[in-house]
């Protein structure tokens, strides 16, 4: 459950952080918010990694509150 916790928070800073940079904050290269930049990116890869939310979302269903497992379609 931590890992579907911080996926969502850290997407949703890099999300903050390209609000307050802005468009010119993401095309500036070499520039000073490289490092936003790169937050707003890899933070992508956090949902992903270590099984998707959804697949995790499933995993705390079935395991943690006891419900049927997903139909297969």
């Amino acid at each position: 459950m931590s890992k579907l916790l911080w996926a969502n928070w850290h997407r949703n800073l890099g999300e903050l952080a390209m609000d307050v940079i802005g468009k010119p904050g993401m095309t500036m290269p070499d520039g000073e918010f490289d490092e936003w930049q790169r937050l707003y990116l890899f933070t992508r890869a956090d949902t992903i990694y270590g099984g998707s939310n959804e697949i995790q979302r499933n995993i705390i269903a079935e395991r943690v509150l006891g419900l049927p497992r997903e139909a297969k379609g």
